[in-house]
């Protein structure tokens, strides 16, 4: 479906066209978010590397990144009707290539067996409050990085080339990431996976706004690859390691939404932020802030007393 909505991206003009197919596409991909992370953790379940494989299955976007970093620049170029119509079709074949290599390598496995009549436990928000709260400050600060760092490179001048060299080493962050982080998720049952890595980005967010330079700039999008998927997948550890099989999908689920919300607020903020004096530094040091927030209230994200 996701693959699908992108190839129609390529086909409409108007703004009114082009943001139902974004709302579309956001709630495929957010099933693919919450399916792929339930088909994680239950791969990892019971192995002492379950951190290593939830970090692998969210490091895979680094592919992607990588991969569109390096499609996008010339289908763009081609456009046949108008501009980036090219770059959306190629986008689409790339998902459904990823698509058909999960599905042929993802065959083996079954369904789980189903849960017995009363024994399923429902998600309890109130007992994952902070790491909810923490969560949401992450979508909300990161995405603002995410948003505006095209434009932060090119107030610098720097080339074409050079952007697609940062977007590259961000990719090869995060496919890195899941080895870096994989004892991390494993060893706490809490949030301090959550709280350690929201640190580590809201450092990441701030350097540009310490130091313009290019190669502060570049150690940035290192850093900020090789820990922003790792909070996702922090979160499914935190589920994984606190509820029953029962329960992984709502919490999952759970996660995704608060996730969602902070995304949608995100740009919006920050941009309004950068439309007045101080530019996309007040911008990029206040969603710094944000995270410094998410990090802190991850702390008091306890684990979970199981009976």
């Amino acid at each position: 479906a996701t693959a699908t909505l992108l190839a129609a991206h390529g086909g409409v003009l108007n703004d009114g066209s082009l943001i139902a197919l974004r709302l579309l596409a956001g709630l495929s991909s957010a099933l693919v978010f919450v399916a792929g992370g339930l088909m994680a953790a239950r791969l990892g379940a019971g192995q002492a590397n379950a951190g290593l494989v939830l970090g692998i299955y969210y490091g895979g976007t680094g592919v992607g990144i990588i991969a569109s970093t390096l499609l996008v620049p010339p289908l763009a170029a081609r456009a046949v009707a108008h501009a980036w119509q090219g770059a959306w079709w190629g986008l689409a074949v790339a998902a459904l290539l990823a698509t058909l290599l999960t599905a042929w390598a993802t065959r083996w496995q079954t369904e789980p067996p189903p849960t017995a009549v009363g024994q399923t436990e429902h998600f309890q928000w109130s007992a994952f409050a902070f790491g909810l709260a923490s969560y949401f400050m992450f979508g909300l600060g990161y995405i603002g990085y995410m948003t505006f760092t095209v434009t932060l490179l090119r107030e610098q001048g720097l080339s074409t080339a050079l952007v697609n060299a940062y977007f590259c080493v961000l990719g090869a962050g995060v496919m890195a990431s899941p080895w870096l982080w994989a004892r991390l998720l494993q060893r706490h049952r809490g949030g301090v996976p959550l709280m350690v890595l929201n640190a580590l980005l809201a450092l990441a967010t701030v350097l540009p706004v310490l130091s313009t330079h290019a190669a502060v700039v570049f150690i940035s999008g290192a850093l900020f690859g090789c820990v922003f998927l790792s909070v996702v997948a922090s979160t499914t550890a935190l589920v994984r390691h606190n509820l029953p099989t029962s329960a992984w999908s709502a919490g999952i689920s759970a996660f995704t939404v608060v996730f969602a919300a902070g995304q949608i607020v995100g740009p919006s903020a920050v941009g309004w932020l950068a439309d007045g004096s101080g530019g996309l530094r007040i911008g990029l040091a206040c969603s710094a802030a944000v995270l410094a927030l998410g990090s802190l209230l991850a702390w008091w994200q306890k684990p979970l007393t199981r009976t």
